[in-house]
């Protein structure tokens, strides 16, 4: 989808005419002078790298990463319940089961002898398969928009399997990975190579989740060697994958609400203001950026918030959780709003992500929650997106929005018809040389090149992007906890569930990780 780009001036002109949804109240929250700045004044960048130092040493203790279902993640769940105990948090370790997958070792292919490069897909089968290549239905050069590549995406797609076994070939575009993965199974075939789509961003070795397990081992190749595989001449490969996978593993999510005699004196306690980071990180390297540095940033946000005593204004609740099981398919997060009673979710006020927020290469996404970049969220998320874009509007900072693409932790509130918003500064997509003038950094590029890779370490971090969206994170927590005016008109959602989730449908394939 096509992301507008808005400069900082191009903000001031326009911020008149953005649309609010009917149950918003038009003139946005009212904080008390002074109080968010004390905040953001707080919450300084060295805090939250002191929090990404230590996520740094518990994945090099624990084989280089911090993912759920591993210890590297048990260690980071503890060392981030200590802190907010020692903060005067009340903290629940939410326990759930989920299908634990990983490489022990990594994917091979060899064709005719020679060694391809490949990416495992999570949910990945394990097994080796020698046998033709045969490619299904693909698009050589590819279409011109991404995403319409249709290879792959029906039954039909697939030439008859020969009777020897055999690995099915085919592109990136239309349909999720894993449809694409049964369709190959439907039609016969024993493995599946999923190569890159081709145009500009698509034509790495590209990898993601199949969302589901499945029986066949399935890796991902660049577009150039995709490419070369499907017009070669009767190609025979050799695909082996060394996959382990837990059906019932058990993972925490961590939630920490302020303590009972805070909560009392609370005018609104039935608006709990949800503030969301994912803990996990993926097998392949210890998350750093993605996503350590919205857990360290929130982490931090909730320590300020009870050093400088602002937790004894607040006119909301504000939970802080950190999400199990992300990187997996948004699991934790799912698994915590499907928990709750109908009760609990109404008082559920709004969710606050924050997902990657130190890419080396960034720009400044703030979700798009009044749908004029694509799908608007439930009604209150466009009030949300003015939060943060008025907060980089008052610094001379651009902004731009970003789609509720269904890629993290937002996710399922949505599809619950709660408001969400939140920041991010860019996974494998490319910098345009439009962007570069608004953020700096190389066109070209990816914004983070390091993105679910070993090398998403503390070096990984761009200091000024994590202290920019730090600081707006901060400022968005202060003003949705402490505002005396609130997202709607009578200041709780019963108007919002008249307009309830204009947002992203709940699927059972979610994650952070490409699915498409």
């Amino acid at each position: 989808m096509k992301r507008a780009i808005i400069a900082a001036s191009a903000v001031v002109l326009t911020a008149g005419l953005v649309t609010a949804s009917p149950a918003e109240a038009k003139p946005g929250p009212a904080v008390p002078k002074g109080q968010t700045t004390k905040l953001t004044k707080a919450v300084q960048v060295n805090g939250i790298l002191k929090h990404l130092r230590q996520f740094q040493r518990i994945a090099n203790a624990n084989d280089g990463n911090r993912a759920s279902g591993l210890p590297g993640y048990e260690a980071s769940v503890d060392y981030v319940t200590q802190q907010l105990r020692k903060s005067g948090y009340t903290v629940k370790k939410q326990a759930f089961t989920f299908p634990f997958w990983q490489d022990l070792s990594p994917a091979t292919l060899t064709v005719d002898g020679s060694t391809v490069e490949t990416a495992s897909f999570t949910y990945s089968g394990d097994g080796s398969i020698t046998g033709p290549i045969v490619p299904a239905n693909v698009t050589l050069p590819p279409t011109a928009p991404p995403g319409e590549t249709e290879s792959g995406c029906a039954v039909s797609d697939f030439q008859p399997a020969p009777a020897e076994p055999a690995i099915a070939l085919v592109q990136r575009g239309t349909c999720p990975f894993g449809d694409k993965v049964d369709n190959a199974v439907a039609a016969g075939y024993d493995a599946v190579l999923i190569f890159n789509e081709g145009q500009e961003g698509r034509t790495s070795l590209v990898a993601g989740t199949l969302g589901e397990p499945k029986s066949v081992p399935v890796a991902g190749l660049s577009y150039e060697d995709g490419a070369a595989l499907a017009t070669a001449e009767n190609p025979t490969g050799t695909l082996t994958t060394d996959t382990e996978f837990d059906p019932e593993a058990t993972t925490w999510n961590v939630i920490a609400d302020l303590p009972k005699k805070r909560l009392k004196k609370i005018k609104h306690k039935d608006q709990v203001v949800v503030v969301g980071a994912h803990l996990d990180s993926v097998a392949e390297g210890p998350g750093i950026n993605d996503n350590g540095t919205g857990s360290a940033g929130i982490l931090e946000i909730a320590k300020q918030l009870r050093k400088t005593k602002l937790d004894r204004k607040l006119q909301r609740p504000v939970r802080f959780a950190f999400w199990g099981a992300e990187e997996a398919g948004l699991l934790g997060s799912e698994h915590y709003v499907a928990n709750l009673s109908e009760r609990q979710l109404s008082k559920i006020y709004a969710n606050l992500n924050f997902d990657m927020i130190g890419s080396p290469n960034y720009a400044r996404f703030v979700y798009d929650g009044d749908g004029s970049d694509g799908d608007a969220g439930p009604a209150g998320s466009g009030a949300i997106e003015k939060v943060f874009t008025g907060y980089f509007d008052s610094k001379g900072l651009a902004s731009e929005p970003t789609a509720f693409d269904g890629r993290s932790d937002y996710g399922p509130f949505i599809a619950a018809g709660i408001p969400a918003g939140g920041l991010f500064t860019g996974a494998e997509g490319v910098k345009t040389p439009e962007q570069v003038p608004l953020y700096g950094g190389t066109a070209g590029v990816a914004y983070d090149e390091c993105y679910h890779s070993e090398c998403d370490d503390i070096t990984n971090v761009n200091v000024d992007a994590l202290h920019e969206m730090g600081d707006a994170a901060a400022f968005a927590v202060a003003t949705l906890g402490l505002s005396k005016r609130g997202l709607y008109p009578d200041g709780s959602r019963k108007a919002a569930k008249k307009g309830k989730a204009t947002g992203q449908a709940h699927t059972k394939v979610h994650s952070h990780a490409p699915v498409r």
